[in-house]
């Protein structure tokens, strides 16, 4: 998918091509000066996240990281959520940010970082209710979308070759699609203690979740999704009659794309297994306890149990270098691909996701894996290290990569130099990017691309509650 990008200076966003140096004089004469939209054109604002930014502010020694979570932390609210009530219910619809459509993966992550504050915030909790709903309405529209659009007013991708429909933004079926919505409404139930957000037509959506996954793999046939794209670019399009590369049936879920976007080379996508058996157990606990369906809860938890035995069987091997590990992909077949790439779920992200503890052998040795050059997309290069992907290109490192690194180690020196990294790579600019080159930073790819940004305030956050002398050190 091609995504635009845009310079953004003194809240307006300018749409070109984006040049470094450029950023960088024009902020020189303002250094740490805040970037923040005015309060007027800020688009929501949450007096707990306003009160969190100034006590994390004061916990952190070097201007220039304050500067940074001042700007990133709150960037989702400040630009990218349209909150909304009518007949007194809550509506959130939240863009990506140079991007005018809501992705069921992007606006759970942009909200994430401000869930513990919901009891604080009486505006904070209905915006999350908004999200919730609208994320249960988007998928009752069609649970193969990854994209939608505010109202049904069609899109640039509406000549795809697929089911499309006007409210639909894009067609690409990513597991993590339906799962992301699943852990933002466990994890919102579980710290607010709220249970308004269980409404019939979420029921609705545990059931269409299980029966896309079980659609999907594969047993008697294709299924009913299929995608093809006339295209420049291979990975936005898939081969075999729109349905991909073929898979042996073997219990595992197929994932046609990738969360970048990128169609998969393996339709058997792990990470994203992995996160869909960390759901599936969270539907089954919510169907038994909010909606007493007994029947259900079972139908989730066997399915869960199928998956997860499926990915020890086919996608846990042996590696020359890094004994046992993790593939990314793998088809049933036999065939694995060894790699990771920067959007999550990944194989780094998968303790992040809760679906295995940072501390597990298997883990660990899939970690040093994918921080290696064993892996293809892990660039190093003067500016810094990462892992980059397909979706991009060589040589482009994700910043989302480092921060994930830095959420993902229990090494203080790791996460030192992952925020340093991060400090010296952002061209001036005060916010995170899509990518950045490995040796000239100023090379980079979306200055507004508020997950990235949320992200890095999240992991600032984290250690401002869990390691607040480390914010002292850097």
């Amino acid at each position: 998918m091609e995504r635009r990008n845009f310079i953004r200076y003194n809240s307006l966003a300018v749409a070109g091509v984006l040049s470094g140096s450029v950023l960088n004089s024009a902020f020189a004469a303002n250094t740490f000066v805040s970037k923040r939209p005015p309060l007027g054109k800020r688009n929501f604002t949450s007096k707990a996240v306003e009160e969190t930014i100034l006590k994390v502010k004061e916990a952190i020694s070097n201007p220039e990281l304050a500067w940074m979570f001042e700007n990133c932390f709150p960037n989702t609210l400040d630009t990218t959520v349209d909150f909304s009530t009518a007949n007194g219910l809550a509506d959130t619809f939240v863009i990506t940010g140079d991007i005018d459509a809501m992705w069921l993966r992007d606006s759970t992550a942009q909200v994430w970082p401000y869930l513990s504050l919901v009891k604080e915030d009486d505006q904070l909790d209905h915006l999350f209710q908004g999200v919730l709903s609208r994320q249960a309405k988007c998928i009752m529209i069609d649970p193969y979308a990854n994209a939608f659009n505010k109202e049904a007013t069609g899109s640039e991708w509406e000549s795809d070759d697929t089911d499309m429909k006007p409210e639909l933004h894009e067609r690409k079926w990513e597991i993590d699609s339906l799962c992301y919505p699943v852990r933002l409404l466990y994890n919102y139930w579980k710290t607010s203690g709220n249970n308004a957000c269980f409404s019939e037509e979420w029921h609705n959506v545990f059931r269409s979740i299980l029966t896309t996954f079980k659609k999907q793999q594969r047993k008697e046939n294709n299924g009913d999704y299929h995608f093809t794209r006339v295209t420049h670019k291979p990975t936005d399009t898939l081969c075999c009659g729109g349905f991909g590369n073929p898979v042996n049936p073997v219990g595992l879920i197929v994932s046609a794309f990738r969360p970048s976007d990128d169609a998969t080379i393996l339709p058997f996508l792990i990470p994203s297994n992995y996160f869909a058996v960390t759901s599936l157990n969270q539907i089954a606990e919510m169907a038994a306890d909010r909606y007493n369906n007994q029947e259900l809860a079972a139908e989730a938890k066997q399915l869960a149990d199928e998956v997860a035995a499926a990915i020890e069987k086919y996608a846990i091997t042996g590696h020359a270098d890094f004994g046992k590990v993790i593939a990314f992909e793998v088809d049933g077949f036999g065939n694995r691909l060894f790699m990771d790439d920067a959007n999550i779920p990944s194989l780094l992200a998968l303790p992040y996701l809760g679906a295995m503890e940072i501390n597990e052998p298997l883990y660990q040795s899939t970690r040093k894996f994918v921080l290696s050059p064993a892996n293809p997309w892990f660039f190093k290069g003067k500016a810094g290290e990462g892992i980059g992907g397909p979706h991009v290109g060589a040589d482009m490192i994700w910043p989302m990569s480092i921060t994930m690194r830095a959420m993902t180690s229990t090494d203080d020196d790791e996460i030192i130099a992952s925020i340093r990294t991060l400090l010296k790579t952002h061209s001036g600019t005060g916010f995170m990017h899509e990518t950045f080159h490995k040796d000239n930073p100023e090379n980079f790819t979306r200055s507004w691309f508020a997950w990235a940004n949320t992200l890095f305030g999240e992991l600032i956050l984290k250690l401002y509650h869990s390691n607040p002398e480390l914010l002292k050190k850097i």
